[in-house]
Order: structure tokens, then C-alpha cells, then sequence
């Protein structure tokens, strides 16, 4: 009860906001995302701030809110339905919810590095999901082509293979295709928040999380994780994602300027991860954690049930050829 009021309150607040700015045609858009500022992918936010800024001569500006300082993921979207200004950089697995597509895009072996996932998300098929998200969900897509690393597991026992996981107590989003691929690699999935990880692990509320490179240097996992294994189980594409009715009022160049620089702004961050990668995962072993290779055929074979459990087998195949071209 108490719950929903709070949630109450926060939407009602950020609605007055809305109507606040509507009314002297000054448009400010607030971005949340659990990311640290250290982040390569947060680069990318930052050029969308200043490029948004320009292309808008000033009648748009876009707000930062680094390290989930608006909220958890889900919160941040029930503001956004209810006509909130705020966006989210959020994975398709928590759209899935509203939309079953999107859940594919979190879906093991689905495809490697950005060039091909790309294609994925910026094409027909997928601006018919994004149409559809809108109309039925109240959400905007603004881009998904934020490319954030291929996850990996992040534990203090080595692992080499599936068998390794049993028992362990792994962190994952709480959306239906992760918390799928974590039982079906072996461990147990356990969703938390991503502002909880580094307090669960150093108090054994949980034994393990799986991360990509960036996101375990900005949140210190290294100082509560001693391997990390390099499954690149899911290629993690995000998305900037915000109130569809709060998009649909906006005039119409101001919807294209923000879809733009959304798109080029995704691509400086996902190029930007890129080429951060290699220097991450040095610096991760120079902190004394072991980085190990491993062969991904067990745990791609072990996965492969997540796609028909989900019903998502036909469109794995289209897809798989789509990033694949």
C-alpha cells in the first residue's frame, strides 16, 4: 500500500514538472542510468546532451543521472507511461514486460560485438516493435543501438564450464531471458538491483553476478569478485527509452532532432566501448583478478533451451541471419 503511494507521489511530481515546462515551451528531458560516469558508454550521453542542445538551439536539454540516481529501471519506465519526462538506458529484457520481441535482444549467443546487433536494432522489423511499444505501452524508443560488451561471469571460484555453477548464487536483472540463461548455464539466478551488487557479494548475500568489462571497473566489483570468465553469453544492447506520450507532444522537429542524435550519440558510445575493452580488462588484471578464456560450446549448448522456452526460436534464426549480413 505504502508502496504504490510513494510511487504515486514520484509520477505526480514529475507529471507537474511535465506541465511546468510544457508551459514555457522549454523542453528538458531527464536520462537515468545505472551506469558510473566512468563508464565509455556514458561518453555517449554526454554527446547527446551537448548535440541535442545544438540541434534544438536551445529549446531542448537533456539532464544526466548517472549511477540510478532517479531510481531503479522499472521505476524510472512507470514514470515515463505515466507521461513523465524522463528517459532510461534500459535492456530489452525489462521491455519485455510490454512488449515480448524486445526480450530477444537479451538472449544468449544471439550475436557477437556491435556491427552485427546493430543491424538488429536499427532495422523495419525492429522500428515495427518500437511503433508497436508506443501504441500499446506508452513508451518511445529514441534509439537501442547502446552497446555496452558481451556479459561475462564474475565469481571467487574458477568456472570452466557449466557444471562449475551449481549452487552459486548469481545476480541477474529480474526479466524472464536472463534470469532463463543464468538457470540454464547452471547457477541460480538471484534478481537484485545493480546498486545492490557490490553490498550482496561482500556480505555472501550472493555468490556471483555477471557483468560486461566497464560496468564491473565502475561499480569496484573487482574488490568483491576474484575471476571473471569470459562466456560472452549476451551481447548487451541497450536502448534510450522514454514517455511515448511525452515524445507523441512534442512538435515534430524536435521529435526528429532527438531521434538523431540518439542514433549518432548511441553509436560514439558503443564505438567508444569498443575500443575501450582491451584497456578494462587489463586494468581489471592488473587489480590481481584472474581473467580466464574458456570454451563457450557447453554453455551455448546449455542455453539454447531459453529460445523455444520463451517462444523466441523462429525469430532467433531470422535474427541470427540478420546481424550476420
Amino acid at each position: 500500500m505504502f508502496g504504490n503511494l510513494k510511487k504515486s507521489i514520484v509520477i505526480t511530481a514529475a507529471l507537474s514538472v511535465l506541465a511546468t515546462g510544457a508551459m514555457a515551451q522549454d523542453y528538458t528531458l531527464n536520462v537515468n542510468t545505472a551506469l558510473a560516469t566512468t563508464d565509455p558508454l556514458y561518453k555517449g550521453l554526454e554527446a547527446l546532451q551537448a548535440n541535442v542542445a545544438e540541434a534544438s538551439g536551445g529549446r531542448m536539454a537533456i539532464k544526466l543521472f548517472p549511477n540510478s540516481q532517479l531510481g531503479p529501471d522499472e521505476d524510472v519506465l512507470e514514470q515515463a507511461r505515466a507521461g513523465a519526462p524522463v528517459a532510461v538506458v534500459v535492456d530489452g529484457g525489462r521491455l519485455a514486460v510490454f512488449q515480448s520481441e524486445f526480450g530477444v535482444l537479451g538472449a544468449p549467443f544471439l550475436a557477437s560485438g556491435y556491427d552485427g546487433i546493430r543491424k538488429v536494432v536499427t532495422s523495419d522489423m525492429f522500428e515495427g516493435w518500437a511503433s508497436d511499444l508506443n501504441k500499446n505501452a506508452g513508451l518511445q524508443v529514441l534509439s537501442f543501438n547502446w552497446w555496452q560488451g558481451e556479459r561475462h561471469l564474475l565469481t571467487n571460484v574458477a568456472v570452466s564450464g557449466p557444471a562449475d555453477l551449481k549452487g552459486i548464487r548469481m545476480r541477474t536483472p529480474g526479466a524472464p531471458v536472463w534470469t532463463g540463461t543464468i538457470g540454464a548455464m547452471g547457477a541460480t539466478p538471484t534478481p537484485l538491483p545493480w546498486a545492490e551488487v557490490y553490498s550482496a557479494l561482500s556480505s555472501n548475500v550472493i555468490d556471483g553476478a555477471e557483468a560486461q568489462f566497464p560496468a564491473i571497473i565502475g561499480a569496484k566489483l573487482d574488490e568483491v569478485i576474484s575471476h571473471v570468465t569470459k562466456t560472452g553469453h549476451i551481447n548487451l544492447i541497450t536502448g534510450v527509452v522514454t514517455s511515448g506520450p511525452w515524445f507523441n507532444s512534442l512538435p515534430e522537429d524536435l521529435q526528429k532532432i532527438l531521434r538523431d542524435e540518439t542514433l549518432k550519440a548511441g553509436d560514439i558510445a558503443s564505438y567508444g566501448t569498443q575500443d575501450a575493452l582491451a584497456g578494462i580488462e587489463a586494468e581489471l588484471v592488473s587489480r590481481g583478478v584472474t581473467v580466464s578464456d574458456v570454451d563457450i560450446a557447453p554453455f551455448k549448448a546449455a542455453t539454447a533451451v531459453v529460445y523455444d522456452d520463451l517462444g523466441y526460436g523462429e525469430l532467433r534464426d531470422v535474427l541470427r541471419a540478420m546481424a550476420a549480413e
